[in-house]
């Protein structure tokens, strides 16, 4: 006599279970995106936001790349326990999704209301690092030793169109700029069509004059990204509801 079958799934139960399935790929999907957003940040970025002198703004970085790791590892977790059908496993995805869900509504909702309802400790902070950013510039742009320095410098006037911290007559008090031998009025990464010695010209028509200082454009950045965690971490949140 033949060993009794197991008792078939009806199919409404089939049907959930291929929708927990497909929801843990959108899951996983999502966790990726904000992993890249993360990694791209750190990686494409740091090198011109490490001028702030602070790590306040480099953490929203490697907030995303955590929470990119844990949603990833919480959609494989789910995919498993959808296709094995282990109670275990379940109960552990459910307790991560419990934890991932409270978390993201926390971060995202912080992550709006940072830069709206600190003040006036947002307004200080924000004072300190534009004193940062033109210190370092004055003092250690095309310094020996300094070269990660002046190519971050570089690369941020050119990257955001803008000369300077605050604007362009920061450099007047450079270090380099003083020196008897330059003849430069600002760095040549100030200028629209950067080449040799075209720093001689401080004329709004050859360099970033009137579009404003570097630290404006470079908050304004760092905003982005702040929304960007804030949405990513709102937006995933009611995906999980």
């Amino acid at each position: 006599m033949e060993a009794q079958g197991e008792k078939p799934l009806s199919c409404g139960t089939i049907c959930l279970k291929y929708l927990l399935f497909l929801f843990n790929i959108l899951f996983w999907l999502a966790g990726g995106a904000v992993l890249a957003v993360g990694v791209w940040t750190l990686v494409e970025k740091s090198d011109y936001i490490s001028l702030l002198n602070s790590s306040f703004y480099s953490a929203s970085a490697y907030i995303l790349i955590a929470a990119g790791v844990i949603v990833i590892v919480t959609g494989i977790i789910g995919c498993c326990a959808t296709l094995k059908e282990m109670k275990s496993l379940l109960i552990v995805y459910l307790i991560l999704l419990l934890c991932i869900f409270l978390l993201e509504i926390i971060a995202g909702v912080l992550a709006y209301i940072t830069y709206q309802e600190c003040f006036p400790f947002c307004y200080q902070l924000d004072e300190e690092l534009r004193q940062n950013l033109k210190a370092t510039m004055q003092q250690k742009y095309q310094q020996p030793g300094e070269e990660s320095v002046t190519q971050a410098v570089d690369k941020l006037q050119q990257e955001f169109k803008c000369c300077g911290s605050h604007n362009f007559s920061d450099w007047r008090g450079c270090v380099w700029i003083q020196a008897a031998e330059n003849e430069r009025l600002v760095p040549d990464s100030c200028c629209k069509t950067p080449s040799d010695l075209c720093g001689r010209r401080d004329h709004p028509s050859n360099i970033y004059k009137v579009e404003g200082g570097c630290i404006m454009k470079l908050e304004e950045f760092i905003l982005s990204q702040l929304y960007i965690l804030g949405a990513v971490g709102v937006g995933i949140a009611f995906l999980q509801v």
